[in-house]
């Protein structure tokens, strides 16, 4: 017995995808509405239960709030200044001992530039002391 094919019209292959993907699409985008819509009556009824309980308790519920923040933000910038400290000193190491951490060429430019712009006005300095009109006049007599 032979194997029979059947072979759908691409056209009507395409109309039920088209149907198949817009029925899941409308299902899908309406349970999600529906859950939003539900969410947001939970919401309301919750801040409508909650809120005189929060405006009774609002002297306490404050500073308690603002002082859990303070300290929470102070742990948390120590342990980043922590951090920071060992991350530097890690890095100054590792440039002392001549690893080449990241970031040392950019320094070594910086170093060099520094020393040639330093040795530039040590040279314009001695210039300008061996001219003639130069003996003997420091810059406090000039003011």
């Amino acid at each position: 017995m032979p194997m029979q094919h059947y072979y759908q019209p691409r056209h009507e292959q395409q109309l039920s995808y088209q149907v198949a993907k817009t029925a899941t699409a409308v299902t899908m985008g309406g349970s999600l509405m529906l859950l939003s819509g539900l969410t947001l009556t939970a919401t309301i009824i919750g801040l409508v239960v909650a809120t005189p309980l929060l405006v009774i308790f609002s002297p306490v519920l404050v500073p308690a709030a603002l002082t859990t923040f303070f300290i929470l933000a102070g742990f948390l910038a120590s342990g980043s200044f922590g951090a920071t400290a060992t991350f530097v000193f890690y890095w100054m190491y590792r440039y002392a001992t001549g690893k080449h951490p990241i970031g040392a060429d950019k320094i070594d430019y910086a170093r060099e530039k520094l020393s040639n712009a330093a040795q530039d006005m040590k040279e314009k300095a001695e210039q300008l002391a061996a001219q003639p009109g130069n003996k003997g006049t420091t810059l406090q007599d000039s003011t």
